[in-house]
């Protein structure tokens, strides 16, 4: 049992702050873009490449539109539930960072400046919430 005295929790309760206020940013700002996707999805009038034929959600993009909508609104509530340092959205912010990160290395023969972006924002987003997103820890008097 390491005894910590009340200035070192303060310095680490502001330190894990700024990472949580960080991945706050970045799944709400995810949660908006994929709210953004659904709409774009719903209104979408043209012409579908033959590819999308073969999609795994089928060729319809009102599913798809379901689909972003439903996990726009879950980034958003778990951005949200992270800053109240809430553990089922520290789970879904680093499972999402995950998911950025790994669906990034896709683009990076099309776009490698943007995928290395995403990439490191991942990180930092995983990061952010496994290493500062625990609850946190009272000092021994």
């Amino acid at each position: 049992m390491t005894d910590t005295s009340p200035e070192d929790a303060l310095l680490e309760a502001e330190q894990s702050s700024g990472w949580l206020q960080f991945a706050s940013i970045v799944l709400i700002v995810a949660g908006i873009m994929r709210i953004l996707d659904a709409i774009w999805a719903w209104r979408y009038n043209g012409v579908l490449p033959d590819e999308f034929q073969k999609a795994v959600l089928g060729n319809d993009l009102d599913t798809y539109g379901w689909l972003w909508l439903i996990v726009g609104i879950v980034l958003i509530l778990a951005g949200l539930a992270v800053t109240r340092r809430s553990q089922w959205a520290r789970w879904i912010g680093i499972l999402a960072g995950a998911i950025l990160t790994i669906t990034a290395i896709a683009w990076m023969p099309f776009y490698p400046v943007w995928s290395l972006i995403y990439i490191f924002v991942g990180i930092f987003v995983i990061y952010g919430l496994a290493a500062h997103g625990g609850r946190l820890r009272m000092p021994m008097q």
